[in-house]
């Protein structure tokens, strides 16, 4: 990656990020995290419990990005043509035509993804892996960039259902929001009790700059050993006792970009072994599936990534 790029898509996510950051007020990592993703051209999703500012949070990004917007509010009732669109029978012509989905926009949000059905989650995995839409045989391309910020509620909250393993793993990285410390909820109190937040973010870049950034990262240098080292730290999580499904080459892969997403916004142009550290758990974790054992002593998915990466030597001439 040139210094001039490098330089301009440093700029372009700083300006995102607090334009981000005026409405998630002390969730500094939570935003990176969210820029970080948009970079790596991946999806990001965002799980926690109900009121933290899941959905303010994909809202303030995408209204910050300048891109074409679309929402999708998940329920038990919504059917997959909502989704990606349905092929509608025209009297005047005696054909029938493409009527768009939600899906056919830069920025889509999905709040409360796993109120669906599996099936209806499911409509979005080609979307998702490949950029594109199939209905009736016909195969329609999304625009670029592309990306799926969705909302969920722990699983174990009534009316939710699991996301399927093949959807989780279409996820870039989980983000979660938690509570906010003391300081930065009476901030908010005072800040966004009597107006709406979001009115107060403004784009700072649209869908072409957006582009640019992407490819950019693309350009950042990746050494072979920081390859062996990410691939060593996937095959880890295969072979832990207290895993059950381990995470997949998909996994290696957004690791990679994400960590090369991680170097270009701190203006590096190449990658580090603390980029790929500091992602393991957001990027990995979330695709495990783990063992009863693992449930009945408590461990969770983040303790494992953990562990691992406290473990899997590092590359040793990175």
């Amino acid at each position: 990656m040139t210094s001039e790029a490098s330089t301009a898509s440093v700029e372009a996510a700083a300006r995102v990020g607090t334009a981000v950051q005026s409405v998630i007020a002390g969730k500094p990592e939570t935003v990176r995290l969210a820029v970080t993703v948009l970079l790596a051209g991946g999806h990001l999703l965002i799980e926690d419990v109900p009121g933290v500012g899941k959905t303010m949070l994909a809202k303030s990004l995408a209204r910050a990005l300048g891109c074409s917007v679309r929402r999708i509010q998940f329920t038990p009732d919504l059917l997959p043509g909502d989704v990606v669109g349905v092929s509608v029978f025209n009297r005047e012509t005696r054909d029938f035509e493409f009527k768009p989905g939600a899906v056919f926009a830069n920025i889509v949000l999905g709040d409360e993804i796993n109120r669906a059905s599996p099936k209806t989650q499911s409509a979005l995995l080609e979307c998702m892996e490949e950029g594109q839409v199939t209905v009736d045989g016909t195969t329609y391309l999304l625009g670029r960039p592309f990306m799926v910020i969705a909302t969920q509620n722990p699983a174990e909250m009534e009316g939710t259902y699991p996301l399927p393993e093949a959807q989780r793993d279409r996820f870039m990285a989980r983000a979660h929001m938690g509570y906010p410390d003391r300081a930065s909820e009476i901030a908010m109190l005072q800040a966004h009790s009597a107006d709406e937040p979001l009115e107060s973010v403004t784009a700072v870049t649209d869908a072409a700059e957006v582009r640019a950034m992407i490819d950019a990262v693309r350009q950042v240098y990746v050494a072979p050993a920081i390859d062996a080292y990410v691939v060593d730290l996937v095959a880890a999580t295969r072979q832990h006792p207290l895993v059950r499904l381990g995470a997949s080459p998909r996994a290696a892969l957004h690791l990679l970009r994400a960590a090369r997403a991680s170097a270009a916004l701190a203006g590096r142009g190449h990658v580090l072994p603390d980029d790929v550290q500091r992602l393991a758990s957001p990027v990995l974790a979330h695709r495990l599936v783990l063992t009863t054992d693992a449930h009945l002593s408590r461990t969770t998915a983040p303790d494992i990534v953990a562990e691992l990466v406290a473990r899997v030597p590092l590359p040793a001439s990175a």
